[in-house]
């Protein structure tokens, strides 16, 4: 009984703490934002350099990036503040029906209060409305929140890379079926 009110405590904690961030598509005024926010955590999980996505063109101009139908990027604000972002597009080298994932990135006040779960369901809901029938991403073992996330969601991991992302020191790749 105690361990199933504590779960129910930190539930509530935790949707109560939810309540007070917003789930919306990127806007062009959000460019800035979201790239400091990409570079800090990739920086954060030493993931700076060749083979890391934190010097894609992308990065700069996101709005822009993600305006083709059949791409999407999200933003969790808390007022005018944005604490994070993600996105789905086609894979680049993959088949016409997988999407990858893309620039998924928290700032530490967003993580481990269910946020990742809410945007990625979103994510993978507008992935499925786009037709894509399979969900592809990369990540490091050492962002083990993360990857805790995509397991807890259905993802399983694969011995290799899919497609041509040019993310080669990435070490963790995941695939669902959607």
């Amino acid at each position: 009984v105690i361990q199933g009110m504590q779960l129910y405590a930190s539930a509530l904690r935790k949707s109560r703490m939810q309540s007070e961030f917003q789930i919306r598509k990127i806007q062009k005024r959000d460019n800035a934002q979201v790239a400091r926010i990409i570079r800090e955590v990739m920086t954060e999980f030493q993931a700076v350099g060749e083979g890391y996505s934190i010097d894609d063109a992308e990065v700069s101009d996101m709005f822009q990036n993600y305006r083709d139908p059949r791409q999407s990027y999200f933003v969790i604000t808390s007022g005018e503040q944005v604490l994070g972002g993600g996105g789905i597009g086609p894979l680049a080298g993959g088949t016409r029906t997988t999407c990858e994932l893309r620039k998924m990135f928290f700032l530490p006040q967003l993580r481990g209060i269910g946020m990742g779960r809410r945007l990625l369901l979103k994510l993978l809901d507008e992935a499925r409305l786009r037709g894509y029938k399979q969900c592809y991403l990369e990540t490091l073992d050492r962002m083990w929140q993360a990857n805790e996330l995509y397991r807890k969601n259905g993802f399983r991991l694969l011995d290799k890379p899919m497609g041509n992302t040019g993310h080669c020191a990435c070490d963790r790749w995941y695939a669902l079926d959607l």
